[in-house]
């Protein structure tokens, strides 16, 4: 049986019940390759349902719904079904199961969790401000998870009170600081005013790079690694004068 979900934490853990006795369960909130014979279940969030799995799980482990939180924000396409088949493990073991990487329930997780936290630590400095006539900042990018939001605080501390916006474009939505207060919103596409001194903020990303690379000893494969060319569309640095 496949169980669909909206992609929610009250879902989720709605779908989680439903499934949990279900040795044949899938659950998922994108659209997957079906098997002949197999079922799908529309689950809805049902937040008293929900609140009774996360009580019990957080008895169990009291850091148990933190990893969920990050499961959730992956751009995993089976994150669900990974999240279900941790917390099921740790609902059998009746105890904190994430230092048993010798299971693969467990390994998943923890390596699918790695890659959200390390993206969020990698866009703290690959993320690049433009700044716009007004002189609030806007950011694109289009990170492999679902994070925007999640790097307002590190934005925050790092600009006070500039009023700025993260642009996720490839999941159309972004965080809004607005100087005091924060908000997520659905955003299709910005069309900003830049400041007129923004072509000169950008000039001067492209001399400092081009100031600390030394063409002959330029390292690209290594270069690659430590700043992922699927990054380098949003930042001035590699854009052409």
């Amino acid at each position: 049986m496949i169980y669909f979900t909206d992609g929610s934490k009250e879902a989720f853990l709605t779908a989680f019940l439903m499934a949990f006795n279900d040795e044949e369960a899938y659950i998922g909130s994108s659209r997957t390759q079906l098997l002949l014979g197999q079922r799908t279940v529309p689950v809805a969030a049902d937040r008293e349902r929900a609140a009774r799995v996360e009580k019990r799980l957080t008895e169990l482990d009291k850091n148990c719904m933190h990893d969920l939180f990050y499961l959730l924000r992956s751009g995993e396409a089976q994150r669900e079904q990974i999240a279900f088949r941790y917390l099921k493990f740790l609902a059998k073991q009746g105890r904190p199961v994430r230092e048993m990487l010798a299971e693969a329930a467990v390994t998943d997780a923890m390596e699918c969790i790695r890659r959200v936290t390390f993206e969020i630590h990698r866009l703290h400095g690959f993320v690049r401000f433009l700044e716009s006539e007004s002189g609030a900042l806007y950011a694109p990018l289009s990170p492999d998870h679902d994070v925007v939001d999640l790097l307002v605080p590190h934005f925050r501390a790092r600009l006070p009170g500039y009023p700025f916006v993260l642009h996720d474009v490839s999941r159309k939505k972004a965080a809004v600081y607005d100087g005091k207060h924060v908000f997520v919103a659905p955003l299709d596409r910005a069309e900003i005013v830049l400041s007129a001194d923004e072509a000169e903020w950008q000039s001067l990303w492209r001399r400092y790079y081009q100031s600390v690379n030394i063409p002959s000893r330029e390292r690209l494969k290594q270069m690659k690694g430590y700043m992922p060319v699927r990054y380098w569309k949003f930042m001035p640095e590699f854009k052409r004068s």
